[in-house]
């Protein structure tokens, strides 16, 4: 097996609960905290080639609680704190838009690959809830769930791989 096949094509990452502290429609970058091990994990992924990059719904825009300018200043916090990610998907809509793209429709996740040129079966999805799971299982991705406060037990009990945080993930990724 070559250097390149030891790791995956790439890791997607929800945003909100698994890359940084999930702050209800955040609209301001101030408030943007990275999870216990973001960085380091990211910095890694890059360090051996993996591509990487963010899904994420993002329903405020769509309720009208935030702005798309925000939710982009926001994400270029995250960039600031984390590095730049090679693709960023959004979901701006209102759950009840029935759109395609929006967790736990597989949509963003599939496109995400698209884009990064990488293989489903050979793609990490880490996110914080079920719809992530699902989204990742539907999209052909291997999903990991990484259970927050907000986190339902059941959802933790059907996900078909968990970790306690992004080291574990780390670990299990690379």
């Amino acid at each position: 097996m070559s250097n390149v096949d030891q790791y995956p094509d790439a890791v997607l990452f929800d945003r909100d609960g698994t890359l940084i502290r999930d702050v209800p429609y955040n609209g301001d970058p101030t408030r943007v905290e990275p999870m216990p091990g973001a960085r380091e994990f990211v910095h890694a992924l890059r360090a051996r080639g993996v591509r990487t990059g963010v899904v994420t719904n993002q329903s405020g825009i769509g309720r009208g609680l935030l702005t798309r300018e925000q939710v982009d200043a926001v994400n270029a916090r995250v960039e600031e704190l984390l590095g730049r990610f090679d693709t960023w998907r959004i979901c701006p809509h209102h759950p009840d838009d029935g759109c395609a793209c929006r967790k736990p429709a597989p949509g963003m996740v599939l496109e995400a690959c698209a884009r990064l040129g990488a293989r489903p079966e050979r793609t990490y999805f880490i996110g914080d809830i079920e719809a992530d799971v699902e989204a990742g299982l539907a999209a052909g991705v291997t999903p990991i769930l990484v259970p927050t406060p907000v986190t339902l037990q059941d959802e933790v009990e059907r996900a078909p791989l968990t970790a306690p945080d992004l080291e574990a993930v780390r670990a299990m990724v690379l």
